[in-house]
């Protein structure tokens, strides 16, 4: 009798501790699953536009941030940074890029506008290959673009017609080089061809001959010739020294402050594998670096 009751209690007490292990397995596989479920609560759809200056680096950003949540969809387009500002002032799109503050883009509600400053951007004057001459003075710049000089001879280049590859009037790329280096002054009328990105302003430039007009730092390669601006080097290294100033702060605008995976996204750009991955691979400078104003 006695060995049936201890056989009772063995088997009674080895279900006991049966039960507390599954449960125990049990409430730690749950623990797991939910772990791995909230891992990334980032979701949702983000649309941008605006900028092709810094298209390149915001299409590679959103690409490692899709890389790191799966479950968000961000869209860039370009447009030209006028396209961005209107877009995203009127709700249409959820960040508008542009290489110059809203306060300077007529018909835009700036004060409707978060403002996000990711990056400097440099722009450099390019020419096709063909033209010799290796460095430019502003006032020969502005005598090019308002048609005082026509002619490659009259700059020290060979006899060649000048042909100049411009934005349109919404291209934030052409309202810096328009400001810093033409300090206002009118374009020359009917002499200049139009080119709406700048992807397209590089392939012009190589291709026709006699060509000349002006490139973000990301869009610099060995298919044109890039010319010194009153024999400075333009540089990322320049611009932070002080000493190259055709350079403009790259925002990236909201309406009304941003939430969500819009917001992270922002956050993202200003962190340190962006800021010192892409964005100085592609000829950013970051701001933090930058000595002058």
């Amino acid at each position: 009798m006695l060995n049936k009751r201890f056989t009772k209690i063995a088997i009674v007490t080895l279900l006991i501790v049966s039960l507390f292990t599954a449960a125990a397995c049990g409430s730690k596989s749950n623990s797991e699953n939910t772990s791995d479920s909230t891992s990334d609560n980032l979701s949702g759809n983000i649309t941008i536009a605006g900028s092709t200056a810094l298209q390149p680096l915001v299409e590679q950003a959103a690409k490692m941030f899709m890389e790191k949540h799966p479950n968000v969809s961000i869209t860039v387009q370009g447009g030209g940074s006028g396209t961005g500002l209107t877009q995203v002032a009127q709700g249409a799109i959820d960040i508008g890029n542009s290489d110059i503050f809203a306060e300077e883009k007529s018909g835009i509600d700036a004060k409707s506008l978060v403002d996000h400053k990711v990056a400097v951007v440099g722009f450099a004057v390019v020419v096709n290959k063909d033209v010799t001459v290796d460095s430019l003075t502003q006032q020969q710049l502005v005598d090019i673009f308002t048609g005082k000089i026509t002619n490659w001879k009259e700059v020290g280049g060979p006899d060649m017609k000048i042909v100049i590859i411009n934005r349109p009037a919404s291209s934030g790329t052409r309202a810096t080089f328009k400001k810093v280096v033409l300090k206002g002054q009118e374009e020359a009328q009917g002499v200049a061809l139009t080119e709406d990105s700048s992807g397209t302003v590089k392939k012009a430039v190589a291709d026709t001959k006699g060509a000349i007009s002006y490139l973000a730092f990301s869009y610099l390669d060995d298919t044109i010739k890039v010319l010194k601006y009153e024999g400075v080097e333009p540089t990322a290294q320049n611009i932070i020294d002080g000493k190259y100033p055709i350079w403009s702060y790259e925002h990236m605008y909201t309406k009304g402050e941003p939430t969500g995976a819009v917001k992270a996204f922002l956050d993202y750009m200003i962190s340190d594998e962006v800021q010192k991955g892409p964005l100085t691979k592609l000829g950013f400078v970051p701001i933090t670096e930058m000595k002058t104003k």
